[in-house]
């Protein structure tokens, strides 16, 4: 028996937040002949729904989920609920039969959207009949655009529409703010992990303080002194506070200072949890998690649970690696600085840094795989269940397990 692969990839607003996923599917040993579209569809569907739970999966969000013709017609779509998922339509012919299966959709309080439009005539004309059916069009910003004028002409009628347009492959900046130069929408990929590396090697003077919090931490620096160094840095200290205060964590009393949470709690965790927070937005006095953030939290969780199950036996220091491998997996991102040169900075052991640049090790191992995971590369997952002769379906519910913890992690944040 194959495995099983679901995934889940963000989609961005203009304002960089978080508004939707689209959840994807695959069988293992890569798509077997005869293996349909509608078939995926209602596999992705059922897990979702029946196996795994939408709340746990998706939160508040709804989900982009692909399906073919086939699906389309059949009765069993309007088996789903519709307040989930975004009907994205692949590769539809547009027939008397079709259209009044979108008009049937619409009326029963369906959202649809058409996945990958081409930007040519002929293909955008097609849709003409529907497009008041419509609440979205995908359009792939990996393939070279023939006509500038020609696309945002397109865009600007589906936006007289009401449609709004989903920029997808959005892998780095230069293709993001072309994106939002034509007027797109939404914007789906990982473009928001790409470090934007500036030729100064410095960092500005909060990111500075939050380096030197974590080395007084990681130190055998006096708790006195550590905790006039925390209560310098007041945004830190008192968002620190809520979060400890907050339902994540239970302790008998309600904390009341940062000398407390250093004797409850512990320096190694609250190390951890710096370096954590510094990718949340909340950080600036924003109320919600950013996209790097979850994402973070999302390898951090996969890391100490993938190393829990390949080693077994793995003692509190090398699942303290395993979190620090992900949680500074991004942070290049955030400083802006080469990863390298923050690793130095910070004085991270080789096990942890040679994970991170080179992927040695079994962290580097499970770090390369957690990228594939996120790059939904079934042939990279599949390498990795194979070199440690792992159950089929463990991958799977890692993954799941992973969404639920992520998704969660936000809810508990942003009751803060």
């Amino acid at each position: 028996m194959s495995n099983v692969y679901l995934g889940r990839q963000p989609i961005l607003d203009i304002d960089g937040e978080l508004n939707s996923y689209e959840v994807l599917y695959r069988e293992g040993h890569e798509e077997k002949e005869g293996t349909s579209n509608r078939y995926v569809s209602a596999a992705v569907i059922n897990s979702v729904l029946n196996k795994f739970g939408t709340s746990d999966i998706l939160g508040d969000r709804k989900a982009f989920i692909k399906i073919d013709e086939k699906f389309l017609m059949s009765d069993l779509i309007f088996t789903i609920p519709n307040n989930f998922f975004i009907f994205s339509i692949v590769a539809v012919d547009i027939t008397e039969r079709t259209v009044e299966r979108f008009e049937q959709l619409k009326e029963k309080g369906y959202t649809l959207a058409i996945n990958d439009i081409l930007f040519d005539d002929t293909s955008f004309n097609k849709y003409l009949k529907i497009l008041y059916t419509i609440s979205y069009v995908k359009i792939d910003f990996d393939k070279e655009f023939k006509d500038d004028n020609d696309i945002y002409s397109i865009i600007d009628a589906l936006r007289k529409h009401d449609i709004k347009v989903v920029a997808t492959k959005i892998e780095d900046e230069e293709t993001y703010t072309l994106a939002k130069e034509f007027g797109c929408d939404l914007f789906q990929g990982y473009f928001f992990s790409k470090p934007k590396i500036f030729e100064s090697k410095t960092y500005d003077p909060a990111q500075a303080n939050i380096l030197h919090l974590y080395t007084l931490l990681m130190e055998d620096t006096n708790i006195d002194e550590l905790t006039a160094e925390f209560e310098k840095n007041y945004a830190i200290t008192v968002q620190l506070l809520q979060y400890i205060n907050s339902c994540a964590f239970h302790f008998k009393k309600r904390i009341a200072s940062i000398h407390h949470v250093l004797t409850l709690v512990g320096r190694t965790p609250l190390a951890q949890w710096l370096m954590l927070m510094i990718y949340s937005k909340s950080v600036s006095k924003t109320p919600t998690l950013s996209p790097l953030m979850l994402m973070v939290k999302h390898r951090t969780e996969m890391m100490e649970c993938l190393l829990k199950i390949v080693e077994p036996e793995c003692g509190s220091n090398t699942l303290g690696q395993a979190y620090f491998v992900g949680v500074l997996s991004l942070i290049d991102t955030i400083f802006g600085v080469e990863l390298e040169i923050i690793l130095d900075d910070m004085n991270i052991d080789d096990v942890v840094s040679n994970a991170l640049l080179r992927d040695e090790g079994i962290l580097g191992d499970i770090y390369a795989l957690i990228r594939n995971i996120e790059e939904f590369n079934t042939h990279g997952i599949e390498k990795f269940v194979k070199k440690y002769n792992l159950h089929d379906s463990v991958m799977d519910e890692l993954t799941i397990k992973s969404m639920q913890e992520v998704t969660a992690f936000e809810n508990n944040f942003c009751k803060i």
